[in-house]
């Protein structure tokens, strides 16, 4: 029988390979959790020590400090779910640990829509929620039903509905108010066979070009991964363009009046579609025309050759490097169109750092 006490946490472990970006120092304590009392004997280790806890997922949203870690990082290692039907729906109840596109590829495989739009993304099914993944109109706040975790707070597993998550454009409260409470176990998704969603253009047209007048759910999967690889998003070992954490910046909302003057200052009408709040406008048009080109260099980071979103590893490229050239880009963004770009990745094992404060400021700070 499996014993909690059986988890021995390994001591100075590298992160660098476990990050897609290829970057950060050791773990001072790491542990691998597979199982629920894994996960509940973590959380009293480093209460006991008073040390921090820090949990690991696939690596493909993190920049991580080049000094490490100074904590117990916990691995989640369960894998695995379960597709159930409810009536015309199905639920799926994956674990933690489970990679992301493995899971959206056998719900495709079963004929099921909702995360199609979702395939290729790196990491776990652990981190969808903390992040409220989302990508060409889809995001997982519209099929996750509840997620089991423990609460640190009052050290017990919990299920929360998907009404309290907290979820909003890449955000929730397991990465707002709530962040470090939560130990996430699994996800409950609830799916059902019906049409795909198309509604971004870089899909309709590839699969136009393609001839394919109604799309599956395995259609829109082959056409995102598609679109995906021709961006360097989704990972290969062999493709440099790939050693990174996807989109560096989220994608800002406007006002419709923000989004004219935007295109007066660049000279250009700004691309964008209308969401509740305002004008969701392109945050890689923003970054071109603030000066910085695919394929730029700065020392051993980068911007990807094939989208001015991704920041890359060329090769030897430390946390600061990455910080530098992500405020270089911040700070030219809001200095001519007075827009604050938003980072999607989390920054782990920083202490008091500029770079990391600026980088962290909301969008509604400083505004020009």
């Amino acid at each position: 029988m499996h014993s909690a006490g059986d988890c021995v946490p390994e001591e100075h472990v590298r992160l660098a390979p476990w990050s897609t970006l290829g970057i950060g120092g050791p773990a001072r304590w790491l542990l691998r959790a597979e199982y629920a009392e894994d996960v509940a004997a973590a959380h009293r280790w480093a209460a006991q020590r008073d040390v921090p806890l820090f949990v690991l997922g696939g690596g493909s949203n993190l920049v991580i400090a080049d000094e490490g870690i100074d904590g117990l990082v916990l691995q989640m290692t369960s894998v695995g779910g379960e597709f159930k039907r409810r009536g015309d729906l199905v639920v799926a109840e994956v674990s933690a640990g489970e990679p992301w596109d493995r899971f959206v590829e056998a719900a495709v495989i079963r004929g099921l829509s909702g995360i199609e739009c979702l395939s290729g993304i790196p990491g776990t099914v652990g981190g969808t929620p903390i992040q409220n993944v989302g990508a060409y109109g889809q995001e997982v706040a519209e099929t996750i039903e509840a997620v089991t975790a423990l609460d640190r707070k009052v050290g017990a597993l919990v299920q929360i509905p998907a009404k309290e998550c907290g979820f909003a454009y890449r955000m929730s409260r397991f990465k707002g108010a709530d962040a470090g409470r939560f130990i996430v176990l699994g996800v409950t998704f609830v799916l059902r066979r019906g049409p795909a969603t198309v509604r971004y253009p870089d899909l309709r047209r590839h699969l136009e070009a393609a001839g394919v007048v109604e799309p599956t759910v395995l259609d829109v999967r082959e056409a995102v991964l598609a679109v995906r690889r021709s961006k360097g998003m989704v990972i290969d070992p062999a493709d440099p363009d790939s050693r990174s954490v996807g989109s560096f910046f989220m994608n800002p909302v406007v006002t419709a009046a923000e989004r004219d003057r935007i295109g007066e200052v660049g000279g250009a009408a700004v691309p964008g579609f209308d969401v509740p709040a305002g004008v969701k406008v392109p945050a890689a048009w923003l970054i071109e025309r603030a000066g910085f080109q695919k394929g730029m260099t700065d020392g051993a980071a980068g911007i990807s050759t094939r989208h001015p979103l991704a920041l890359v590893n060329r090769g030897g490229a430390t946390a600061r490097d990455v910080l530098r050239l992500a405020s270089r880009i911040k700070r030219s963004v809001e200095d001519r169109f007075g827009v604050r770009l938003t980072p999607e990745p989390l920054f782990v094992g920083f202490g008091p750092d500029a770079d990391v404060d600026y980088l962290r400021m909301g969008p509604d700070v400083g505004r020009v």
